[in-house]
Formats: C-alpha cells, sequence, structure tokens
C-alpha cells in the first residue's frame, strides 16, 4: 500500500521536536512523500509554541522542493469539556486541526471522562483529525469515539509512534479501532508522529496493522493524492460553512 503524504509531523518549535521545517521536506521528498502536514504541539504542551506562531501562517511557504506542504496543529485537549488550547479564530487559519490527549496537559480519569473529553472535542466543527486514540493511558469507549466520528465526518488517526517509541502497548487498542472505523465505514489517516526528520514517513507497522484487518485503501485519506485532495476539500468545506 502506498502513502503519499505525512500529516502528522513536528519540528524544532513543538519544543521537543529535533528537526526543521526544511529538514523534514528534504526527508519527504527523499522518500518520495508528495505532501507533508506540519502538525506543531499548541502552547498547552510544556515548551510549546505561542499562538503568534500560528496566527503568523502567511510566511509558511505552499510549496518546498516540489513537496505540497499543509500548516496544521496537534491541539490539545485541556479538560474534560473538550476545550482546546487554541482560539477559534487561530484554528479557523489552519489548513488542519488535529487533536488528541497528552498526559502533560489533561491527566484524564475513568472511561467516561475520557470519552466525554474526546466527544466533546470532536463536536469541535475546526477539528478535523483525531491523533492516537489507541493510547493505553487513556481508557476510551472506542465504538462510541467512533460512531460519532463517522457521523460528523471527521478522521481516525492510526499513528506508527505508537508501536515503537511514545505509547506502547497501543497496538491491540489501534487494531480493534481500525476494526471499527472498517466496520462503520469511516476513514482513517496513517502518520508517523515525526519528531526528527529522519522518521517522516515511516508507517511501517501502521500499515501492516490496516492490511491485517483489510481495511480499504479507499478510506485512507493520505493513501492517494485523489484521496489526499478529497480530505482538504471536506476541510474548507467544513470552514465555509460555518
Amino acid at each position: 500500500m502506498e502513502i503519499v503524504a505525512d500529516l502528522h509531523v513536528h519540528t524544532i518549535a513543538s519544543g521537543h521536536g529535533y528537526s526543521t521545517i526544511l529538514e523534514n521536506v528534504q526527508v519527504a521528498k527523499r522518500k518520495g512523500l508528495l505532501a507533508l502536514g506540519i502538525a506543531d504541539h499548541t502552547p498547552s504542551m510544556p515548551g510549546g509554541p505561542s499562538p503568534l506562531y500560528f496566527e503568523a501562517r502567511g510566511h509558511f511557504p505552499r510549496e518546498v522542493l516540489g513537496v505540497r506542504l499543509y500548516f496544521g496543529a496537534e491541539v490539545d485537549i485541556v479538560d474534560e469539556e473538550g476545550h482546546l488550547d487554541l482560539p477559534e479564530r487561530i484554528l479557523r487559519r489552519l489548513d488542519f486541526v488535529i487533536v488528541s490527549l497528552h498526559p502533560q496537559v489533561f491527566q484524564g480519569g475513568p472511561r467516561e471522562v475520557n470519552t466525554r473529553a474526546l466527544l466533546r472535542a470532536l463536536e469541535h466543527p475546526l477539528v478535523d483529525i483525531v491523533a492516537h486514540p489507541g493510547n493505553p493511558r487513556y481508557s476510551l469507549d472506542y465504538a462510541e469515539v467512533v460512531t460519532r466520528a463517522v457521523q460528523l465526518g471527521k478522521v481516525i488517526e492510526i499513528n506508527n509512534s505508537s508501536f515503537s517509541v511514545s505509547r506502547r502497548g497501543s497496538e491491540e487498542n489501534c487494531r480493534l479501532i481500525a476494526q471499527e472505523v472498517k466496520s462503520r465505514g469511516g476513514w482513517v489517516v496513517v502518520s508517523s508522529d515525526a519528531h526528527f526528520c529522519e522518521e517522516v514517513g515511516e508507517f511501517g507497522e501502521a500499515l501492516r496493522l490496516l492490511e491485517n484487518v483489510g481495511f480499504p485503501a479507499e478510506r485512507i485519506v493520505n493513501a492517494s493524492l485523489k484521496n489526499l485532495e478529497d480530505f482538504f476539500e471536506r476541510v474548507a468545506q467544513r470552514r465555509r460553512s460555518l
């Protein structure tokens, strides 16, 4: 299965990323990717950038070395009510919005608390993707989260770093999530969650999992240029309707 874009890539702006935009692009080009999504952490993450970093997106290039660039953010859910740590005026300026749970920001709690936080965040009209929901630190009702995501046209991420350095113990959860999305006709995106440039475009474990559950390539956002362009058109339509 071919993946044409990596939509979850961090830079030095995240505070614990180790590469620049240009370094990430150079690796993406070498690995044959057509597009890259820069999704740095947001202000609540220790060491994260200020809101100004996201407001200044006018300086962000649309293409470098022939690689198409999208400017987004991995936005933190900060409480049980699903509040996000960037204001709507900034979220509107982004090409895409990923939301996620991180213990440095929100400790979480019982399954119903974590599920409520994620469901509330999904309801935000400017949210497009849910990152690494298989993290074993946060017990979730996967059926409820996936059902609502599919109803709202939101995308579930299968995060390759969850199988190695970041969230050990995620594999079985991710398999269950992928099966839920498949059974409901939803969409996933495969991401590296790169924090160093050589991790860009590394999808091996995530792809093996999707292949093992028979997940259809036509429902993977970044499995073709058409899927990718259709995804960003849906995102743009959602923003135009607000």
